[in-house]
């Protein structure tokens, strides 16, 4: 498969008080198109960070960043938000859903951004929904929804603009493990049958089992790479 992620001595540094951070050092790494993969580390490791350059929420100081088919490093924010409304879908810890709105308002939110007429923006958040099993809560609102459903409703949402990539920032760590259980099959899911690029970060050894792939980060460097059933292998790192 060809690589959907390129990136290239990725260096990251963020300014906290008199403190100079380093976040990223000189990080490389490429995912094929159609991976699931797991970003684990301590607190600090940059797993977050790695995510957000990844999705072209936050840009390197320094390094090449090229995610399906673009270089991110040379588009300016109008060019980059639509870039991400095209590509990526966003799936947070705690939901993000607007407490007014039903379940199909919600996951129809991301399509206002797009050309198309009411009807279809319902049609697709409809299709969205019964992806993740929730047709029949499509008028509920969060307040009436279980904290699995509300996580569910928000991968609906990240789907529903069809990305090539879902990027999930401890999808579970909200949850109860059954509840977790159901987020991350529903994840496995999307991967297998629909063939969309999974990123997850998670600290969660039984989360990132259901990745295909692990990838270990410490002190902002690349440390392991592994399959998720396989003992994790050592990387060459600088």
């Amino acid at each position: 498969m060809p690589a959907i992620v390129e990136l290239e001595q990725i260096r990251k540094s963020y300014v906290r008080g008199n403190e100079h951070v380093l976040v990223l050092d000189h990080l490389s790494l490429h995912v094929d198109e159609g991976d699931f993969f797991a970003l684990m580390g301590p607190s600090g490791s940059g797993k977050t960070t790695l995510l957000n350059i990844m999705a072209g929420i936050d840009r390197p100081d320094s390094g090449s960043v090229r995610v399906a088919g673009a270089d991110l490093t040379a588009l300016d924010e109008a060019a980059l938000s639509t870039w991400r409304s095209q590509n990526i879908g966003f799936v947070f810890q705690f939901y993000n859903l607007i407490p007014v709105l039903s379940a199909l308002e919600n996951v129809a939110l991301p399509l206002s951004l797009l050309r198309m007429s009411s009807k279809e923006r319902k049609e697709r958040a409809l299709f969205a929904l019964e992806v993740v099993g929730l047709a029949d809560r499509a008028g509920h609102r969060p307040g009436q929804l279980s904290g699995g459903q509300e996580q569910r409703v928000a991968i609906a949402r990240a789907l529903v603009s069809d990305p090539r990539i879902v990027v999930a920032d401890e999808p579970t760590g909200d949850l109860d493990r059954t509840s977790a259980g159901e987020v991350l099959a529903l994840l496995s899911r999307l991967n297998k049958e629909f063939k969309k690029t999974i990123a997850m970060v998670t600290h969660d050894e039984a989360a990132a089992s259901y990745a295909a792939k692990i990838i270990r980060l410490d002190k902002g460097k690349l440390v392991g790479q592994s399959a998720s059933t396989e003992l994790e292998k050592t990387l060459e790192t600088k």
